[in-house]
């Protein structure tokens, strides 16, 4: 007697189902389908995430242990681990790109006041790229070095709730600063980059567009100072905030305006920091506190590489790898609306435990986290996303 959907139904409830139809159809993902559609496929890998399976013949065992109940899940086909690989190979990645994106634009509206540290009215977004290393004789098309293979997963993070709001799978070989081509810049938002990313041509880009960044300075880049400001004496770290021109003849021709230049030390690290900046309203210290909060995004990488499966893959063709991880950060994001929508307060590291091992029970979602007596061993920490710890 069914008394009720499972858990797993509960989750898959708040997926906007026509707007997934609308990118299956655009890249005609069920042309000649019969059976396993872009949906099964979807679930399955849902579920692979959600419950931490290692492999597709864990995935499989698991759910034809429950074959009473996949149907309930959505899942209207037979389960098979040659069906998946061959789904995960041949079915287009960009299927579940374009729909992570559309729950990345629902989560940023629920977070859109969310506090990240700093009093801002303004998106903060914080640009970088982290390397999941690859085994080059599974993944000959990821050739890093000589006997290593890897890709670069390049994010763009909106550190207002921590959702990625924009994502790049690339080979390890792709530079970094190349991204900043693919970005469409937001007028009035502020761009948090490391130096890495210092390019004077693609920072007048964001100049132009009316967005504003904040980039740390390299050390043999050379200025021409046009005037100091003054900073307080009570500040601490803050040693000048200058405006200046770029004293370089060819950086000078690629960023032609004045930019602003701020020295800072840090005593805790004993290191010198310059950060450069379109903007000259903000008071420096905001500014080295905008940059403080990239470490937002290290935080990010560390815990979706912990949490989510997107070291080990179920499959070794591009195609593949693609779609495992647009399909991890789809489950994520909508974890992260499911935690904003239903106002609970427990962190996105529990809520995820807690339905790894519930994920077929027939209970309402808020009672089986209140069932969960969750006790933060750690206390408070600095160190943690505010998503996690809210």
């Amino acid at each position: 007697m069914n008394t009720g959907k499972t858990i797993f139904s509960q989750i898959t409830n708040f997926l906007p189902m026509h707007e997934f139809r609308e990118c299956v159809n655009r890249y005609q993902g069920n042309y000649k389908i019969r059976k396993f559609s872009c949906l099964d496929q979807f679930l399955c890998m849902a579920f692979a995430q959600l419950t931490f399976r290692e492999s597709l013949r864990d995935i499989e065992s698991c759910l034809r242990s429950m074959q009473h109940k996949t149907y309930h899940m959505g899942i209207r086909s037979k389960i098979s681990r040659n069906t998946l690989a061959h789904a995960n190979e041949k079915r287009d990645w960009r299927i579940y790109a374009d729909f992570a994106q559309i729950l990345i634009r629902v989560a940023k509206k629920l977070y859109v006041n969310e506090p990240f540290g700093v009093d801002l009215t303004q998106t903060v977004y914080a640009l970088d790229a982290t390397t999941i290393k690859l085994c080059l004789s599974l993944f000959p098309w990821s050739h890093f070095r000589l006997k290593q293979g890897a890709i670069k997963l390049h994010t763009l993070l909106n550190l207002r709730g921590n959702i990625p709001s924009f994502i790049r799978v690339t080979t390890a070989k792709t530079q970094e600063v190349t991204i900043l081509d693919d970005l469409i810049p937001e007028a009035g938002s502020f761009y948090i980059l490391d130096r890495g990313y210092l390019d004077f041509a693609r920072m007048f880009a964001l100049h132009q567009a009316s967005a504003f960044f904040v980039i740390r300075s390299k050390s043999k880049i050379k200025y021409r100072r046009i005037c100091s400001q003054p900073i307080g004496k009570t500040i601490t770290g803050l040693k000048s905030d200058q405006i200046v021109y770029i004293g370089s003849q060819d950086a000078a021709k690629k960023y032609p305006e004045k930019i602003r230049r701020i020295h800072f030390y840090d005593s805790v690290n004993k290191n010198h920091m310059i950060f450069l900046t379109n903007n000259f309203n903000l008071p420096a210290i905001t500014i080295t506190e905008l940059y403080k909060c990239r470490w937002q995004i290290e935080l990010f990488f560390k815990w979706i590489k912990q949490h989510l499966r997107i070291k080990a893959f179920y499959g070794t063709s591009e195609n593949a790898v693609k779609t495992q991880i647009w399909i991890a950060i789809s489950m994520y994001v909508l974890i992260a609306i499911i935690k904003k929508q239903l106002k609970i307060k427990l962190s996105l590291y529990t809520i995820l435990q807690v339905l790894s091992v519930s994920i077929f029970e027939k209970t309402p979602i808020l009672r089986a986290l209140a069932q969960f007596d969750y006790k933060e061993e750690m206390g408070d920490s600095h160190n943690q996303l505010l998503l996690f710890n809210l």
